[in-house]
């Protein structure tokens, strides 16, 4: 177990709870990493080689997205030991049982992440009411089926590549992992005239560079095929996806896919974080220096969480997409601006607009009386 004081800083994380329930299989590790500014919202992400690390990371990455965001909450995340493709019999029953041991836990307010969707929401409503992401049949606005976090990366991708003077018609785009995120990206950046050439899933990577039928893939998807199921296209090993030579490159599956030993592989002018940590910070130096600009994921990918926030306080689907693109093109011209005049990577500026905002809020608190000089 790693020690969390060596992962901590004064902003948090404020609790971490290991969850161990043998007897069904249970073991997940929640982060609530900073509620200055309300109860923390974050998913529930399912991976066989998860960690406290990467939650902790994942819980941060949170609260300085919805402090960017301008939301009412603060950061959280769970982590969950286990196949994200395991069968429904058992995701329900270690949904139910995850529910009921964080029962009493107010800071947390449950979500969709990696391996859960709206379904896993509404078991998890069975058992708790702090919930979003729910299905729209018991009150919910499905954020993954509406593609709220894509609808945000659209409008993020039309401000930077206004910045680099890029027409999005006709741009040429790939998109590493097709899950939930990329295939709801893809399908906005299609609908709006770029040209989508190479998408990749764990089974690998088609390529076309006359472009994909995105519906098409969506279709294969959903019956639970890989993409390398799509015929008119050249298929490739997942991991040749970093090496299309491409206009915007969009991460949208698991952390620390780029990092310095292959970062000189990307063939692009623009990447957009869809996923949350895809890119290491030495990454990103790296491309800032080779003149490739880099949307970090905090500001990228806000809306699925606007949208789960706006659902938590009642609000309607067409309320938080709108929401989501004033939010978001106000930040991205916020950072890009702050970027350029200060010379530092996007990341940065992104990084102080959010701590900023945290630290303001954290001063309300009771407890910095106790820590003013």
């Amino acid at each position: 177990m790693e020690d969390i004081f060596t992962l901590s800083d004064s902003l948090g994380p404020f609790k971490v709870i290991y969850v161990n329930e043998s007897s069904i299989g249970l073991k997940a590790i929640l982060v609530v990493d900073n509620v200055s500014t309300g109860p923390s919202i974050g998913g529930i992400r399912i991976a066989p080689d998860v960690s406290t690390h990467e939650c902790v990371r994942l819980a941060r990455a949170m609260t300085l997205k919805n402090a960017a965001a301008g939301l009412p909450h603060g950061g959280g995340k769970v982590v969950l030991y286990g196949d994200p493709k395991m069968p429904k019999e058992q995701k329900e029953l270690l949904m139910r049982g995850l529910a009921h041991s964080l029962k009493e836990v107010d800071q947390y307010i449950f979500a969709p992440d990696m391996g859960t969707n709206e379904e896993c929401m509404a078991w998890i409503k069975d058992e708790v009411n702090r919930v979003v992401g729910l299905p729209r049949e018991i009150g919910g606005i499905p954020l993954d089926e509406i593609g709220a976090t894509g609808w945000g990366l659209l409008h993020v991708t039309q401000i930077s590549l206004q910045h680099l003077n890029i027409p999005l018609h006709g741009a040429k785009v790939a998109v590493q992992g097709f899950g939930s995120v990329g295939k709801n990206v893809a399908r906005f950046l299609a609908q709006s005239g770029a040209l989508i050439i190479a998408v990749a899933d764990t089974g690998g990577t088609v390529y076309n560079a006359e472009g994909l039928d995105i519906d098409a893939l969506i279709t294969l998807k959903e019956s639970h095929s890989s993409v390398t199921s799509y015929t008119d296209a050249e298929a490739m090993s997942s991991d040749a996806i970093i090496d299309i030579a491409c206009d915007i490159w969009i991460p949208a599956a698991r952390p620390d896919v780029i990092h310095k030993d292959n970062v000189h592989r990307l063939q692009t002018k623009l990447v957009i974080e869809g996923a949350n940590i895809p890119i290491t910070y030495e990454a990103e130096k790296i491309l800032h220096d080779r003149g490739i600009l880099c949307i970090p994921d905090f500001i990228a990918n806000a809306g699925g969480v606007i949208c789960a926030a706006m659902e938590y306080h009642g609000s309607t689907q067409t309320a938080a997409f709108e929401a989501i693109e004033e939010k978001l093109c106000e930040n991205i011209r916020m950072v890009l601006k702050e970027s350029e005049k200060k010379g530092v990577l996007p990341r940065e500026s992104a990084v102080s607009l959010a701590i900023a905002r945290v630290e303001k809020a954290m001063s309300f608190n009771r407890f910095s009386l106790f820590t003013q000089s």
